[in-house]
């Protein structure tokens, strides 16, 4: 994998710590392979291997669709956990907290200007997830299919009696919101990737982190447009407070809202 000579050592905090961590700058053509090492296993589990799945599972309605795709897709944020490990770890030679820490900017929010760690930054979360949140009434491309929409299924008579009393398939949506915002997308574009990244596109880092973002969603392609807004919601906070705790909070919105939906369908 290679890499550009360029390197940054990042501050931790105020005052004078320094990080004894280095982030090597990639090239453009290395992020791009890591881009397509996400993106192209998500589009082959949506529209290939989903559809085969669809079959093997029991249900009526859209529950089998539902079942193919969250297993597919949820084996594919795994996928991209395990991708940050394995990256960090040829880069690293480590996998200490410590160096996971401060190689991934898992570390509260530093003002860039007076150098002020946490406390009152974190009230920034909750605009920005308020702003996220809002992405949902941007057009769309256009419709997602039927059977992929999870709004409707969790309208739908079949979905809600799926899941009525279903704490399994629960456990497997909060396993899959985990490493959807957690420990998948945002661990690998705004930990991993955004660090990386200004070696090759200078101060305009964020803005093609959130292109990268947008064009990751070829497995719904309906939400391009949406997508293009995290270059604002969660690449430039991200970047800005050097933070992707900020990413992750924002994004997690997302989660927030989709669990306590199911939640309440379950109970």
């Amino acid at each position: 994998m290679s890499v550009s000579h360029r390197s940054t050592v990042d501050r931790i905090g105020a005052g004078t710590a320094v990080s004894n961590v280095v982030i090597p700058q990639l090239g453009r053509p290395t992020i791009l392979a890591v881009w397509a090492a996400a993106a192209l296993p998500m589009a082959a589990l949506a529209w290939v291997v989903a559809p085969t799945l669809e079959s093997r599972f029991s249900g009526v309605g859209d529950v089998p669709m539902f079942k193919a795709l969250t297993v597919s897709l949820g084996l594919g944020l795994v996928w991209q956990f395990a991708l940050v490990l394995i990256l960090l770890g040829r880069e690293q030679r480590s996998l200490r907290w410590s160096t996971v820490r401060d190689a991934l900017w898992l570390r509260s929010p530093r003002s860039p200007r007076g150098g002020r760690v946490g406390g009152r930054l974190w009230l920034i979360v909750i605009p920005l997830a308020v702003l996220f949140l809002a992405e949902e009434f941007l057009p769309m491309l256009s419709r997602p299919p039927a059977n992929r929409d999870l709004a409707a299924f969790l309208g739908s008579d079949a979905g809600r009696s799926f899941f009525a009393g279903n704490w399994v398939w629960f456990g497997v949506v909060v396993v899959m919101v985990v490493f959807n915002t957690v420990l998948g997308e945002e661990l690998l574009f705004r930990g991993y990737l955004l660090p990386r990244m200004n070696g090759a596109f200078g101060r305009g880092d964020w803005f093609a982190n959130g292109l990268l973002f947008a064009a990751y969603h070829v497995h719904m392609p309906w939400a391009f447009l949406a997508s293009l807004a995290d270059a604002f919601v969660l690449a430039y906070p991200t970047k800005r407070y050097r933070s992707a705790w900020f990413g992750i909070a924002v994004h997690s919105a997302q989660s927030v809202a989709v669990v306590a939906l199911v939640l309440a369908l379950v109970v």
